[in-house]
C-alpha cells in the first residue's frame, strides 16, 4: 500500500506513496462477507434514480461517506490481508515480493516485508512512517499514508479529523464534478476540469461513496516524485461491513510502477495496539507466522 517501501538492498528506498493502505488498498482466496443489506439498498436506489444531488464540495462529499456508515451498518475497524507486490523500475526489470499487511482503525497500518520473523516493514499512520529492519526501529519520517484517511478513516472518525489529514495533500475541495470511471458514476474533487490529470485529486464511485482513483501532484522536495502519481483501486469486494480494493496500480507517467493484488484478507480480527507501535514490533506475535 506504499509505493517502493521494501527492506531489501535492491528496492528502493521509503519515498511518498503509494500506498496504500493503500491501502489502504490488490487481492484473491477471499474470506468472503455476504454484501449488507445497507449497501444493496444504496445501490438499488441509485439504479433507481434516487441517488442525492452532487456534492458541492469535497467537503460535503467526505461527510456523506463518513455519515452512511456512522449511521448504518459500522465500516470495519481491523484488517487484515496478504499482498502479492510487483513494482517495476525504470529499467523494466520487475521485482516481486510478498507483505502481510494489518489495518487498525482509524489510521494505523502495519506492513511486513517477507517473512514477518525476519523483523523488516514499516507502521503508518497519516503523517508518519517508522521503519522497521531486524525488528528495530531504524527511522521515522514525516511521511504518512495518503491511503488511509480515504479507505478507513472516513468512515471510523470525525471528518474534521480526516480533513486535517488530507490537507497536505493540497486538493482543491472547492472544485467537483461528476463523471464516469469504469462505467461507474463517479464524483471528482480537486481537478480543474477534464483534462486536468496532475493535480491532486480523488475519484469517488457515486453510489457506494469508495475511492476509484486518486492522484497524487508531483512533490516539490528537492529529489522528491517529479511526477504525479495515478492510483487506481479496483476489483473491490464486501467485507466486515464495509469496502475493500482488492487491486491496486500506481501509474507515473503512465506506466504502472508497482501493483498490488491482495488475498486472504479479513476483518474484524483481534488486533493489539501494541502490535502497530514501532518500539514493539516484535513484542505482539504476528498473525501470518501460525499460518506457517
Amino acid at each position: 500500500m506504499k509505493l517502493n517501501e521494501s527492506p531489501s538492498k535492491n528496492r528502493h528506498a521509503a519515498t511518498v506513496t503509494a500506498l496504500a493502505t493503500a491501502t489502504m488498498i490488490a487481492l484473491s482466496g477471499s474470506v468472503f462477507v455476504a454484501a449488507p443489506a445497507r449497501a444493496q439498498t444504496a445501490a438499488s436506489g441509485a439504479a433507481a434514480g434516487a441517488r442525492p444531488a452532487a456534492p458541492k464540495s469535497g467537503q460535503e462529499l467526505l461527510g456523506r461517506m463518513h455519515d452512511q456508515w456512522a449511521k448504518g451498518t459500522p465500516w470495519f475497524n481491523t484488517l487484515i490481508f496478504t499482498q502479492r507486490t510487483t513494482v517495476v523500475r525504470q529499467d523494466g526489470t520487475k521485482d516481486v515480493s510478498t507483505w502481510y499487511e494489518s489495518v487498525l482503525a482509524p489510521d494505523r497500518l502495519r506492513i511486513d516485508f517477507g517473512d514477518p520473523s525476519e523483523g523488516n516493514g514499516v507502521v503508518y499512520t497519516a503523517d508518519s512512517v517508522y521503519v522497521i529492519r531486524g525488528g528495530k526501529l531504524a527511522r521515522k519520517a514525516g511521511d504518512g499514508n495518503p491511503f488511509l484517511p480515504f479507505v478507513i478513516g472516513v468512515y471510523t472518525q470525525p471528518l474534521e479529523r480526516t480533513l486535517a489529514q488530507l490537507q497536505p495533500l493540497g486538493i482543491d475541495m472547492s472544485r467537483v464534478r461528476s463523471d464516469s470511471w469504469a462505467g461507474r458514476p463517479v464524483y471528482v474533487v480537486g481537478a480543474r476540469d477534464a483534462s486536468d490529470t496532475s493535480s491532486a485529486q480523488f475519484w469517488v464511485d457515486a453510489d457506494r461513496l469508495i475511492l476509484l482513483r486518486m492522484v497524487l501532484a508531483p512533490a516539490a522536495e528537492a529529489g522528491a516524485r517529479s511526477e504525479p502519481l495515478d492510483i487506481h483501486l479496483d476489483d473491490y469486494v464486501e467485507v466486515g461491513g464495509g469496502w475493500l480494493a482488492t487491486k491496486v496500480v500506481m501509474y507515473a507517467a503512465g506506466v504502472a510502477r508497482q501493483t498490488e493484488e491482495y488475498s486472504d484478507w479479513k476483518a474484524g480480527v483481534e488486533l493489539s495496539p501494541d502490535f502497530f507501535v514501532a518500539e514493539k514490533w516484535s513484542a505482539v506475535p504476528h498473525w501470518a507466522s501460525s499460518k506457517r
